[in-house]
């Protein structure tokens, strides 16, 4: 199975590669910076949608198509409205949404001809708003909306799945302002873990579908 997953560098995404090489699929890699393992990818910013459909073309052309992608890649600049910039808060939205969809419309013709899936990532605060987020909780709320019209628009022809996941052990609170870091023993998901339901969602047989998943740790703060 040849997999295109964004955000293949990190994270959750650098989880599922793993994951996927370990059962013999062909993991492919559009991300910013390249992977630390050996895998085919493509070098692309997310906030510029033509470069990202290139690039999934690119990548999808030297595989000889694609059976299923993976929008990992998301970032985040919390804050208040009016203390992000302009440019920052938009570009949350631009490389979570607007990146995938970008990713989403270049690969349909591939997995169309595969009758493949694609799986988006969305979050729990996509589904439950908090303060200090608008550009996240916006950005979110928007996958999770697009992600349910292309699964209505597309059934029949692809399989496409909602992923829900609350908070992760990765680097992306790394950078954050520390009132925005989880708290010292915080309850969060290994990424390795959560890359195990991706993997289900992908294995579904023909026909049948994993509309929606929402994956946290049981003591998850952000769910319900």
């Amino acid at each position: 199975m040849k997999v295109l997953i964004t955000g293949g560098s990190s994270g959750l995404g650098a989880a599922t590669v793993a994951a996927l090489r370990e059962q013999g699929d062909t993991p492919l890699v559009l991300d910013r910076v390249a992977p630390e393992s050996d895998v085919d990818y493509e070098l692309a910013d997310l906030a510029d949608s033509p470069a990202a459909e290139n690039a999934v073309r690119e990548l999808a052309d030297r595989a000889g198509g694609l059976d299923a992608v993976f929008t990992a890649a998301g970032i985040d600049h919390p804050g208040k409205l009016t203390d992000v910039p302009a440019k920052e808060w938009e570009r949350v939205v631009q490389v979570n949404l607007l990146g995938t969809a970008a990713v989403a419309r270049a690969a349909l013709p591939y997995l169309e001809r595969s009758r493949g899936t694609l799986v988006t990532v969305a979050s729990t605060l996509g589904l439950r708003s908090v303060s200090d987020a608008t550009a996240y909780c916006a950005a979110k709320a928007g996958v999770v909306g697009f992600t349910r019209a292309l699964a209505a628009e597309t059934a029949g022809r692809i399989g496409v799945t909602l992923l829900v996941p609350g908070g992760m052990h990765t680097k992306f609170f790394d950078n954050r302002d520390e009132q925005y870091k989880p708290p010292p023993g915080a309850k969060l998901n290994r990424p390795e873990d959560v890359a195990q339901t991706v993997l289900c969602a992908l294995r579904q047989p023909p026909g049948c579908q994993v509309r929606e998943l929402v994956v946290c740790h049981e003591e998850e703060g952000s769910w319900p």
